[in-house]
């Protein structure tokens, strides 16, 4: 039945598309017409993407270019926004950043077909989401789980380990590969927001779904006491004598990409890695360990190994003009024939309910995909929900002050909450 709803689904974007019906045969309605694209995307995820944007163009007529903003996306997209030329759509990964644009009337909410489309094809806490009040600007073009830890099984196997299902089991996990004579984890702190990351699958866990959803809303201060009692959990496993590779102060200095190598590159040093299924790229360059061979994962673990709760992210696509050939665009941008087409490739996660799990290139990915959709519990990445300077980029408040406690774990928790306070006070109010 999925299978059958979704060829009808793709026939009936297919016309929808362009622009005539059945007996009209397949007209380029938007021939001759140009959009202009911007994303995070470099290497291998441009070019990917850009086979979808040539798939869109190839069915309408239209002509897109994609740029790459890079890390500087932010800056890029608000820079074209107030000289007046925006791009046509840009894939923003900062639900935050969604809802300035949408508060200054610069991102179009998504209306008509690119509307149905997206209702047709993802759930209703993905539409949420993408959602600024009861409007909705955002498709969720790519999503990320980052709740699972990924491991060495050579490391596991040496140590006579498996992996963990409580947050008390991670801790006789470490210290076990620790015994055994392997670093237990590699912490990219030099890149700050896996430090955020680490916070909020931690404060999912320890403070309940509903204290995380009134902390990203501003309800909740930053020195509740179930902050304290997160970055007090933190402080100690970051602490504790070579749990960290390269301790505290080499963490530090550690790049996500560094991290990786150290885990599952040509010298491995440390057993184990937190972050998102998106290191499986960096993984397979890296050609030493095989995605679910000698590569593994395990969820994040919970409280009482129940589990079930997901920090999600994602790349949402806003339109910033609301032509017909922009909404088009978002319409074959929620389908689940533009999803399959970097889905097929690696390195990509949909949450488009039609796209059949079958097009994934491994087992690793699909299982990946499939707890997204299967959680009871999916929470969008906390620090993306903030404003900016608080949460949203390099230099930003939070991941300045989690560096901060990084170099120095066994500082007081509740002078890092109050500073978290201090800084969250100064975004929200200027945000």
């Amino acid at each position: 039945m999925r299978a059958a709803r979704a060829v009808a689904a793709g026939l009936c974007a297919a016309l929808l598309l362009a622009g005539c019906d059945a007996a009209e045969g397949p007209a380029k309605p938007f021939a001759g017409q140009s959009l202009d694209v911007a994303g995070t995307w470099t290497g291998a995820e441009q070019a990917n993407f850009e086979r979808v944007l040539r798939a869109f163009g190839d069915r309408t007529g239209a002509r897109v270019r994609y740029t790459s903003g890079g890390g500087d996306l932010g800056v890029l997209v608000s820079g074209q926004v107030a000289a007046g030329v925006p791009f046509d759509v840009a894939m923003i990964p900062q639900p935050g950043v969604i809802a300035r644009y949408a508060a200054s009337g610069a991102a179009k909410p998504i209306t008509g077909s690119a509307a149905e489309a997206v209702r047709t094809h993802f759930s209703p806490q993905w539409q949420r989401f993408g959602s600024v009040g009861d409007r909705l600007y955002g498709v969720y073009f790519k999503a990320a789980n980052k709740s699972v830890i990924w491991y060495r099984g050579d490391a596991f196997t040496a140590a006579g380990v498996t992996p963990p299902a409580t947050l008390d089991d991670l801790t006789t996990v470490s210290q076990t590969l620790v015994d055994a004579g392997t670093t237990a984890m590699a912490v990219p702190g030099a890149d700050g927001w896996p430090l955020t990351d680490w916070f909020e699958n931690l404060f999912l866990q320890l403070a309940g779904a509903d204290a995380y959803d009134r902390l990203a809303a501003r309800q909740l201060p930053w020195t509740d006491p179930a902050v304290v009692d997160t970055l007090r959990a933190m402080g100690r496993y970051w602490a504790a004598p070579r749990f960290l590779q390269g301790g505290p102060a080499g963490a530090l200095q550690t790049t996500f990409t560094r991290s990786v190598a150290d885990v599952f590159g040509q010298r491995p040093r440390a057993g184990m890695l937190y972050e998102g299924d998106f290191v499986t790229t960096e993984i397979a360059r890296l050609g030493r360990y095989r995605i679910g061979d000698g590569a593994r994962y395990f969820a994040w673990p919970s409280v009482d190994g129940t589990g079930g709760a997901i920090v999600a992210g994602g790349d949402a696509a806003v339109a910033f003009t609301d032509r017909p050939v922009t909404m088009a665009l978002m319409a074959y941008l929620a389908s689940p024939e533009a999803a399959a087409i970097m889905a097929r490739r690696g390195g990509f996660l949909s949450v488009n309910l039609g796209l059949d799990a079958a097009v994934y290139p491994d087992a690793t990915t699909r299982a990946l995909a499939e707890s997204l959709q299967r959680a009871t519990t999916v929470r969008f990445d906390l620090s993306d929900m903030t404003p900016a300077g608080f949460g949203g980029g390099n230099g930003a408040s939070m991941w300045r002050l989690l560096q901060e406690f990084l170099a120095a774990p066994g500082t007081d928790p509740a002078t890092v909450a109050a500073r978290l306070e201090t800084a969250a006070a100064i975004a929200y109010g200027g945000a």
